[in-house]
């Protein structure tokens, strides 16, 4: 009898709980029922017509249907580097301190792989991106949690991490603005989290995403912009929620020169560099479409007023978000965050990710995307209101 065995480093994947969540939607689709989707961070928006523009430009361009360079082209990178110079003053050098990616998520997924031998440590926030800890065990390593409470603003105490763990730890997963819990990072924490990283040899990887996507009087900081960061680590960025641009695929990785180059190796024997228009595009949203932002975030901003205002009044306990496009609430006490998704998927058709989707600490909430069209959301807090909670 023939017997597939699967890796130990897929088995010992933590449980899909998004499975479930797509399964109790189906049901109610079968139903005849009208889901909202309030789960999804892919922005319902489309791309800007420029960016697309150049992108059919580009497209005709022959040259473009060869091989990329692994690290992206030159004029993208400048233009990365361009852009960190002009929003918050971080002065990179485009040819080792620029690599262009496949998504954001690519880079994050592939990063361990050129630090974490087997017995090494990653340290990773809970709740949080789940990359983060699949990636550390995809290189063999060991994830050590670090809670994101919030009695601390979801920040990770870092005092709290035990000596032995710091020790075998290679590097840590930072993310502000931060998904699933919508909290900023502020300038004092990355001076704790440079020092805490050079004290302890640990690198310090800052996903910044959600940079663009922010609100009021709020507007984010780069990890980079401390000084002693780039000593320490580097900083990834996403074309996708600054653009709208999900599925095109095009990130970016900036900072430490060696981190940077230890990226560059994997990606050169993993994948063949991201198709040259799409990298021709980037360039036209970084240099001509950054006015596209603004009105993104005025959309999302009308949501989240919304959103926020109808949740309130069914009796979640919620912060606006400052930044990202998400609401993380707290669930009513007697039930699980599963419980609570299900039962307001039953009682409205409006369907949120639970908590514990995103770890162990974040059993208790329950995350909303603002990423469905506004009227969609005015009709979601329209059933809100008619439901009985």
């Amino acid at each position: 009898m023939f017997i597939i065995e699967k890796s130990k480093r897929i088995t010992d994947l933590p449980p899909y709980l998004f499975a479930r969540i797509d399964q109790i939607k189906a049901e109610q689709i079968a139903k005849g029922v009208d889901v909202i989707d309030l789960t999804i961070g892919d922005p319902d928006l489309p791309t800007p017509e420029g960016i697309i523009e150049q992108m059919k430009k580009s497209l005709a361009n022959a040259k473009n249907h060869r091989y990329p360079p692994y690290a992206g082209i030159l004029s993208l990178r400048q233009a990365v580097a361009e852009w960190y110079q002009d929003r918050f003053q971080v002065k990179l050098n485009p040819e080792t301190e620029v690599l262009i990616l496949i998504g954001s998520k690519e880079g994050i997924a592939h990063i361990p792989l050129a630090f974490i031998d087997s017995g090494d440590y990653g340290l990773v926030p809970d709740p949080g991106y789940p990359v983060y800890k699949t990636s550390i065990i995809f290189a063999g390593g060991t994830p050590h949690i670090m809670p994101l409470l919030k009695q601390n603003h979801f920040i990770p105490d870092l005092s709290q991490i035990p000596k032995e763990i710091a020790q075998k730890s290679k590097l840590i997963f930072l993310n502000y603005p931060n998904n699933p819990t919508s909290a900023v990072g502020k300038e004092d924490f990355f001076k704790d989290a440079i020092n805490y990283g050079r004290g302890n040899n640990i690198m310090v990887l800052h996903d910044a995403a959600y940079s663009e996507v922010y609100f009021d009087d709020y507007k984010p900081m780069s990890f980079l912009q401390v000084e002693g960061a780039k000593e320490v680590g580097i900083e990834f960025h996403s074309f996708s929620k600054t653009f709208n641009m999900t599925g095109w695929r095009l990130g970016f990785a900036v900072g430490n020169a060696e981190i940077i180059e230890g990226l560059g190796k994997i990606k050169t024997n993993i994948d063949s560099g991201i198709f040259q228009a799409v990298q021709e595009a980037g360039i036209a949203a970084l240099k001509d479409n950054l006015h596209v932002s603004e009105t993104l975030r005025k959309i999302y901003q009308e949501r989240r007023d919304i959103l926020c205002s109808g949740l309130k009044k069914i009796g979640l306990d919620l912060e606006p978000p400052a930044a990202t496009f998400y609401i993380w609430a707290e669930i009513p006490r007697g039930y699980t965050s599963m419980e609570y998704t299900t039962h307001l998927l039953n009682q409205t058709g409006v369907l949120a990710t639970p908590g514990n989707g995103f770890g162990s600490f974040g059993e208790g909430f329950i995350r909303f995307s603002l990423t469905e069209a506004t009227e969609r959301i005015k009709e979601a807090v329209d059933r809100l209101k008619k439901a009985a909670f």
